[in-house]
Parts: structure tokens; sequence; C-alpha cells
């Protein structure tokens, strides 16, 4: 039976999130730059989100570009925002045959004027996509989002619009800049390091996480179902015993 056919259609996560990792270890042992791997990666998105879709994942998040990623050498930074451009628009008509919703998270203000007007217009135009979003992570960090979160709630509360009474997880939840999308049941990171990386911190509380040897552009759905077969083998308590969990 092949990994697909293994997969329980019941459990299936809604939302996976992805920290697409390794794209330069990759080029360095073609022998080739950095940027050449980078590249590469989109041929790993394209088929993970395929997977995805086969598979009725309802939400797939990518860390594509963190903050602490402007630090990069400015070449490396240069040809990802030029990367982004070519990508959104030789792939918005896919996104849209395949019913994708493309959204983005992040300091989006902070990218280059070109990307972020092409990325408005491709998130525009496949607005009302509903089979599957795409939701990619730019210039994005979780300590910049609950900095910015704290903001807006303390806005809020100096305008008499919150009281401080009211702050709850809800009222933080709906702060972020996830709000209205369900938390990922399953993070999944590639090339084989296992942290975080400051991605998603409030909301992979109760993931699971599977770390995967394969770096980011040799992933292919395959390597995504995989990680879904783990994520159903596990017992999932958020806090309860096995014979909460599972009564006989």
């Amino acid at each position: 039976m092949d990994l697909k056919a293994r997969i329980d259609p019941a459990r299936v996560p809604a939302h996976v999130a992805i920290i697409m990792d390794g794209n330069g270890r990759w080029a360095t042992r073609q022998g080739e730059h950095r940027v050449v791997g980078h590249t590469s990666g989109v041929k790993a998105v394209r088929d993970t989100l395929v997977g995805a879709t086969e598979i009725g994942i309802r939400h797939l998040t990518l860390y594509a570009f963190s903050t602490e990623n402007w630090n990069r050498p400015q070449a490396e930074v240069d040809a990802l925002m030029d990367l982004l451009v070519r990508t959104l628009m030789s792939e918005v008509d896919s996104l849209n045959e395949n019913g994708v919703r493309l959204n983005a998270i992040g300091d989006l203000e902070s990218l280059p004027g070109d990307c972020h007007a092409i990325l408005q217009q491709a998130m525009a135009r496949t607005a009302h996509n509903d089979r599957i979003t795409l939701t990619l992570a730019l210039s994005y960090s979780a300590r910049w989002e609950l900095v910015h979160m704290a903001r807006r709630l303390a806005r809020e509360v100096a305008e008499g619009r919150l009281r401080t009474e009211d702050i709850d997880e809800a009222a933080v939840a709906a702060h972020l800049t996830t709000a209205g999308m369900p938390d990922p049941e399953l993070l999944i990171r590639t090339s084989g390091e296992q942290r975080v990386s400051n991605f998603l911190l409030w909301q992979i509380a109760y993931a699971e996480l599977y770390f995967s040897s394969v770096l980011w552009p040799d992933f292919r759905k395959e390597d995504l179902f995989e990680a879904v077969l783990d994520y159903q083998s596990r017992e999932r308590r958020f806090g309860l015993i096995s014979e909460q969990v599972n009564p006989r």
C-alpha cells in the first residue's frame, strides 16, 4: 500500500506548517551558489502543495523569509526577493486553477515595493478560492508578531476600546497575524535541524513536531505523507492522560 493510501482522511491535520530548511546546503552539495538552492526549493513548494491538497489539508503555512534573514548578504536577499516576484507572477494562474487561496503573514510593509505590490495582487486574485489556503510567512518572526500583538492590545486599552481584564487567550489570538486560522496541528522542519527558529511560537503550543532529514529542495509530497502518517500514529493528549483520551 502506498503512503497516500495509508493516510486516514478523517484524521488529516487541518493546518500544517513547514520550516523550509536546507536550500543553502543543498546548493553547496551540488557545487552551486546558494541562490540555486532557493530556486530549486520552489519545486518542493509546488509538489508539497499538490500533496497537501490531495489529502485534504486546509491550511499550509510556509516559513519563507524570517526577519533575521534580512541580515544575510545583500546579494542573496535581493535574489530571494526577485525569486518571490517571479514565482508569484508565474504561479498565480495555477493557484487559481487548483483552488488555492494565497495568504501572507509578517511585516509585509518591510518588503521591497515591487514585492509587496505583486504579493497583494496575487492575494487579491486568489481571494475567492477555498480548497486550501497557502500562507507565506514573509519578513516574519514570532517575537516580532508577539510584540506587534502587544502593541495593538495596549493601544486599544489606551483608547478605551478594551478593558485589561478582558485580555485572555482568545483576545491574544485575535490580534495575531494568524487570526481566523486554526493553530497548526503539525509542524515540519526539513534538513535534520531540530529547532523551531522563532516560528509561530504561540500557535504551535500543542502542535506535533516532525523533523525530516531531507533537504528542502528534495522534499516531495511523499515526504509530506510520511510526516502525516507519523502524526496520525501519535496520541494527542492536550494535558490529559491516555485513559481520558481513549476511554475503554
